[in-house]
């Protein structure tokens, strides 16, 4: 073999270890004492923040709907709703692993749409991966591939399930 095509070979070797360390590396559980009182989601820094109190416990990288910028106003616009809502579904049966429900539409999201004469969509979740897709893990975050929701890792929503309670709140900001 000639010395481009070791070189070249090694570097492939190399970056798929390296992806597979990055994706398989995840950090420290949330203590089970946990109680998460208030989630932040950040669109514009692609971040879900969670705290016990006013103290940020942990920050998640997230994934949104497919068009980020701006907020959800009508069914199929693919964006991920910015305002203020609670949580107020959790589902240990969806299509994606797990998913805690997010109480849009509100009262101002429906009128909105309807001044519009369409529909504000609805289904919006915090969720992990597509069922049988969870391998993909953090690869997910490359892109926007939601229809509104706010995706993250199967393990990562595991964790939010199991500390978030029906009713906490959740602020979406730009």
């Amino acid at each position: 073999m000639n010395k481009k095509i070791i070189k070249k070979v090694s570097l492939i070797v190399l970056l798929i270890f390296a992806g597979s360390f990055f994706n398989y590396f995840y950090p420290q559980k949330l203590n089970s004492n946990i109680k998460i009182t208030k989630i932040v989601v950040l669109k514009s820094k692609h971040e879900l923040q969670i705290f016990q109190n006013n103290d940020l416990i942990k920050t998640y990288k997230i994934s949104l709907g497919r068009h980020p910028e701006g907020a959800k106003h009508f069914e199929g616009d693919d964006k991920t709703p910015e305002g203020n809502y609670f949580i107020n579904d959790k589902n240990p049966n969806s299509n994606y692993h797990l998913n805690l429900g997010i109480s849009y539409p509100a009262k101002k999201d429906i009128a909105y749409a309807k001044k519009y004469g369409k529909s504000p969509g609805g289904a919006i979740k915090i969720h992990g991966l597509k069922n049988g897709l969870g391998f993909i893990g953090k690869l997910h975050r490359l892109f926007d591939w939601t229809h509104g929701c706010i995706a993250v890792t199967n393990r990562e929503i595991e964790e939010l399930y199991k500390h978030v309670a029906i009713g906490t709140p959740i602020q979406i900001k730009p």
